[in-house]
């Protein structure tokens, strides 16, 4: 098990939704599965798994993987004008805690570039091409930040603690996709958020809750 380089997220680590969807292969990467990050997922370092705990060389929990009931936290799509508009507001484009991020990174030519911005019920949406090659784990990194985006402020980085989804179907390469998220709650430094990723026919592809934890304010 491994979390190449390429699917970086934070500096130095995976990606929080790529990395939870190839953790979640160790009972079923379509879910319904939750995956709980102990520790930031380190990059082309070979990991371990067991009795549902990723580890990695020193023997430390990376992840915590479990079955769940299904996820009944589904955002309601946007048409891809819409989305389109949203992501010309992206804040990340200005201010991003980690411009190389896989899924929403500006820095990053080779990343998705899921760039989520706010529509006006607060809600965040972005449009989203689904690269050459799509897996489950695609699916779980498109569900990860723009939930993140609906909680994520100038000044404020947050990192995905811990998600639960399911992937209902896989998008075709070079489908034209959407992607909505929405803050549901907060409690202290942590933000509870609902994400949908939505195919070129409107069908809803996957679905997703998830925690995310508020880093010190730079």
């Amino acid at each position: 098990m491994l979390v190449e380089a390429r699917f970086q997220g934070p500096d130095g680590s995976g990606n929080g939704g790529w990395s939870a969807g190839i953790f979640a292969a160790l009972i079923d990467d379509r879910g319904p599965v939750e995956v709980t990050l102990r520790r930031p997922p380190p990059l082309d370092t070979p990991l371990t798994a067991a009795d549902g705990e990723v580890r990695d060389p020193d023997g430390h929990v990376i992840a915590q993987v479990r079955r769940i009931e299904p996820v009944d936290a589904v955002v309601p799509p946007v048409d891809p004008a819409t989305a389109e508009q949203a992501a010309r507001a992206y804040p990340g484009l200005v201010d991003h805690p980690f411009p190389r991020c896989y899924v929403c990174g500006p820095a990053n030519p080779d990343g998705l570039r899921i760039f989520p911005g706010r529509l006006p019920d607060g809600r965040a949406a972005a449009p989203f091409r689904a690269p050459g090659q799509v897996v489950p784990a695609t699916v779980w990194a498109a569900l990860d930040c723009p939930g993140g985006w609906a909680v994520l402020a100038p000044g404020r980085p947050y990192v995905l603690g811990r998600i639960a989804a399911q992937v209902t179907a896989l998008p075709r390469p070079g489908d034209e996709c959407v992607v909505t998220g929405v803050a549901v709650g907060s409690e202290g430094r942590r933000a509870e958020v609902h994400t949908s990723l939505y195919g070129a026919d409107g069908a809803l592809l996957g679905l997703a809750r998830a925690t995310w934890v508020a880093l010190p304010a730079r």
